[in-house]
């Protein structure tokens, strides 16, 4: 046998139901919402990422799955979908095609990391964009969409968390000051941590190791550094969201592992999760259109991991479906009105099992216990000759029969 890749994973059949109400639940709110669903490649040119996520960042320093194609061409699996839905945005000029700049995404993601609980060298995400607008209001509804999200598959015990990060005109300052604060301590760091400190300070409140806890809890907060536009901003980010009615905290570490972001960024924590809690997350990024080579148009958005909304999903949501009917057919002259009874099922719209290759009545049933369908219905000589259909509860054992062009209206009554 050969196995399948670390850090892949089979969603099997039993827990495919859990999948689909993830996805189900996805779509409903977007599109109440007013966003359209686009669908981008998971392969994407290595630059478009070393220019959007960013140089200084993990994901693009140990993470990608980047290789060199038979054309010559630096490739990379799609990472996160931000930068993959701007070019979109960018290349077929989606604010000239809709009526609001809002957009969607579901599908695979891959990041070279050690797995674990929820996390996943193929990962899945939702993900949820909005160009053009700069109104820290459009930052309120997205975050109340995200929680409306949550709310929606059944997770109660979630947590919102805010920050702002600052502009291009005061972030310096704040990194300035880290550093500073940082003084010799910064040896103390980890070895990544060191690095970031070069390359992008903002990114040591990502840090990991125990160890640097202590140090980083006593760094200065990026609030306390905002220049006026961005601290008017974040006012009225909260007062939206307290309009809302949703409860949130501000947490200064909140800076996202993405060198894009600018002003707000936010996440929704799962409980029962272990480390990796972050349900979604995500930020305002008003540059990074003009940076991937678009026009000056600011940009907000989230990405929502399914493999942890899966996790946290109520127990029983999303099981797999049961089937309304497994048709048993008794002698060998009863198959072919067998068939055709299960294909008028489905074409009714109910789900209708059968067997195959003439297996005896005993074995059929069998099967039919095994299935969990909730009927049985019985064709035998009998049954053929009176032109009628003997149904069985599965659950109680009680039979009653009907006449075979009530079936299909007979099922779909029971159903309701």
């Amino acid at each position: 046998m050969i196995p399948g890749i670390r850090g892949t994973r089979d969603i099997l059949p039993a827990e495919v139901g859990r999948w689909q109400q993830v996805e189900r639940v996805a779509r409903a709110v977007c599109e109440r919402y007013g966003y359209a669903e686009v669908r981008t490649p998971v392969i994407e040119r290595e630059e478009l990422f070393a220019k959007g996520t960013g140089e200084s960042t993990d994901i693009v320093q140990k993470e990608m799955y980047a290789f060199t194609d038979k054309g010559g061409e630096r490739i990379t699996l799609r990472p996160e979908a931000t930068p993959s839905m701007v070019r979109a945005f960018v290349e077929h000029s989606l604010e000239q095609a809709l009526p609001f700049a809002k957009l969607y995404s579901l599908g695979p993601m891959f990041r070279y990391e050690r797995p674990q609980k929820g996390r996943y060298r193929q990962f899945h995400q939702l993900d949820v964009e909005v160009f053009c607008i700069a109104d820290p209001a459009v930052d309120g509804e997205v975050i109340e969409m995200a929680s409306a999200f949550v709310a929606e598959l059944g997770i109660t015990v979630a947590e919102l968390v805010i920050n702002s990060v600052g502009c291009e005109a005061c972030r310096p300052r704040f990194s300035a000051a880290l550093v500073e604060a940082l003084g010799a301590r910064l040896s103390e760091l980890c070895g990544d941590c060191q690095r970031r400190a070069r390359t992008n300070p903002l990114r040591i409140f990502d840090c990991k190791v125990p160890a640097d806890q202590p140090i980083i809890d006593a760094l200065p907060h990026s609030e306390d550094y905002l220049c006026e536009a961005c601290r008017v901003h974040f006012d009225e980010v909260k007062r939206h969201l307290d309009a809302y009615g949703l409860l949130y905290r501000v947490s200064h570490r909140l800076v996202r592992g993405l060198d894009y972001y600018t002003r707000t960024t936010f996440e929704i924590l799962g409980a029962g999760l272990g480390a990796q809690n972050a349900l979604l997350g995500g930020g305002r990024y008003d540059h990074l259109v003009k940076r991937l080579g678009g026009p000056d148009r600011a940009g907000i958005g989230f990405a929502a991991g399914l493999e942890r909304l899966v996790l946290a999903l109520p127990e029983g949501a999303g099981d797999a479906n049961v089937a309304d009917a497994f048709v048993v057919a008794i002698g060998e002259a009863s198959w072919p009105a067998a068939r055709m009874l299960a294909r008028d099922l489905r074409r009714a719209g109910l789900t209708a099992l059968i067997d195959y290759d003439g297996h005896s009545s005993k074995s059929q049933m069998k099967r039919a216990n095994r299935s969990g369908a909730r009927r049985m219905l019985i064709l035998g000589e009998d049954e053929l000759a009176r032109q009628q259909v003997t149904i069985k509860e599965m659950e109680t054992g009680h039979q009653h029969t009907v006449a075979r062009d009530q079936v299909t209206a007979e099922l779909t009554k029971l159903r309701r």
